[in-house]
């Protein structure tokens, strides 16, 4: 610890800076989903929930997979893999938002609105 205390308007900045780059990780992901459900490239695992035979359904599953990987890494206390599984369940979200025709915007308006 060297001592020094950030003030409050540096600690502001900082959580403002990070909101920032939050919101533009998840507009760039979106925006790449996005274009997988248009371009269907044969490679994507992206594109392959949108033409599943399972349709929606593998998606939800998707999200019941990691929700329980979530909950047991949370059990575990381990901090690492509570990321990774979360960031999992983001991304299956935005999947599951794009199928449904909606957008980040409907999600933030959502929780605009709980705040």
């Amino acid at each position: 610890m060297t001592g020094e205390q950030s003030t409050s308007a540096e600690g502001t900045a900082s959580a403002d800076a990070d909101s920032e780059d939050t919101a533009a990780i998840l507009d760039e992901l979106f925006a790449v989903v996005e274009d997988r459900k248009e371009t269907l490239p044969e490679d994507s695992y992206t594109a392959s929930l949108f033409t599943h035979e399972k349709g929606e359904n593998a998606v939800l599953e998707k999200l019941g997979e990691e929700t329980t990987e979530l909950l047991l890494a949370a059990k575990d206390d381990d901090r690492e893999e509570i990321a990774h599984e979360s960031a999992d369940i983001v991304y299956h979200l935005l999947v599951l938002l794009s199928m449904k025709d909606m957008d980040l915007a409907d999600l933030r308006a959502e929780l605009r609105e709980r705040r």
